[in-house]
């Protein structure tokens, strides 16, 4: 067998485990994911426009929004734009082997009404943090737009291979890294006095605890029903590292640059770090209990030995990451 027909061979054979995942991905979405009518939307958090004092609820949110150092505004900013490309999330979802083979958006199988309830949800937040932003005056909302715009025009690629294992990893990961940085904005928010903010990151956060939750449930069915073809799949992402969402945000602009000087920001004030990822690995490997799986080919068994050590190596590169002494803020009025 050449190396195109074995991979052709793992696509179709994870995409049949994929399809014994329908029942309990249904029942996910019954269980985990909110009714639209039930959902908190984001005029909960906002001035209410249709009020008497609504411009007086403005004025109070841009004191509130006065005293947020600009590198917060920045990431704040940075982490909006992540969740505004969720057109791209969700084409990319049911483009994978297995999840949507009769490319009908509505029909009631668990995946489609997964994808389709699950980027409804994280619709909210960049709806949420794009007004919050609006209302404050402290982004430069037009040079805002022009990233939306050029991140979906872009795409998004995370190098799954169209590999429904790698994707519920990558997503697992994703989730669990923009809780982390939601959280984590939401305390300096609270900090310079926009407790509103504080409040608003960790709604947000909330919902992506949930949405994690999901997809690392996912992930240890396929671990119980295909060990080894999970192992090298967590594997593969692992080798490759996992590609941020909004990593293609100045490709082709002005700013080409524009991702690695949000990274930046984020690494120097403890939004989302190095030691961050390392910590996230180290949870997925001892969720999926990585290194007492049995069972395992000899492929899966070197992918084994290679997970259970790779915490500690990202620890260690961590560790020596310099914190960047020079940044450049980007979005600010």
């Amino acid at each position: 067998m050449n190396k195109s027909d074995n991979i052709n061979y793992e696509l179709e054979k994870n995409a049949e485990v994929i399809s014994q995942l329908n029942d309990l991905v249904s029942e996910m979405v019954d269980n985990t994911l909110l009714d639209p009518d039930d959902c908190w939307q984001p005029t909960d958090f906002l001035p209410d426009m249709t009020q008497p004092d609504a411009l007086d609820q403005v004025k109070l949110l841009r004191e509130r929004a006065e005293g947020i150092p600009d590198t917060v505004i920045t990431s704040l900013v940075g982490n909006m734009i992540t969740e505004e490309a969720l057109p791209s999330y969700q084409t990319y979802f049911n483009m994978l082997v297995g999840i949507n083979e009769e490319g009908n958006l509505t029909s009631e199988k668990g995946w489609v009404r997964w994808t389709k309830a699950w980027t409804a949800e994280e619709n909210r937040h960049g709806d949420l943090l794009n007004k919050y932003l609006y209302l404050s005056g402290r982004a430069d909302m037009r040079k805002v737009e022009q990233t939306i715009h050029r991140l979906i025009y872009n795409g998004f690629d995370p190098r799954s291979e169209k590999d429904p294992y790698q994707a519920i990893i990558y997503t697992s990961f994703q989730e669990r890294a923009t809780k982390i940085s939601h959280v984590n904005t939401g305390k300096l928010a609270d900090k310079a006095g926009d407790t509103i903010l504080g409040k608003i990151c960790k709604q947000i956060a909330g919902d992506e605890a949930r949405h994690e939750k999901a997809y690392k449930t996912f992930m240890s069915k396929i671990f119980e029903i295909d060990p080894s073809g999970a192992m090298l799949a967590f594997e593969k992402m692992m080798r490759k590292q996992i590609v941020m969402p909004a990593v293609l945000m100045g490709k082709g602009g002005p700013n080409p640059t524009l991702f690695d000087q949000f990274s930046a920001i984020t690494q120097k004030i403890g939004i989302y770090t190095g030691w961050d990822y390392a910590r996230i690995i180290e949870h997925l490997v001892k969720l999926w209990k990585v290194e007492t799986v049995t069972g395992l080919n000899d492929m899966a068994s070197k992918a084994q030995d290679y997970l259970a050590g790779l915490s500690d190596r990202y620890m260690r590169l961590a560790d020596r990451m310099k914190t960047p002494d020079e940044i450049s803020l980007a979005w600010l009025k």
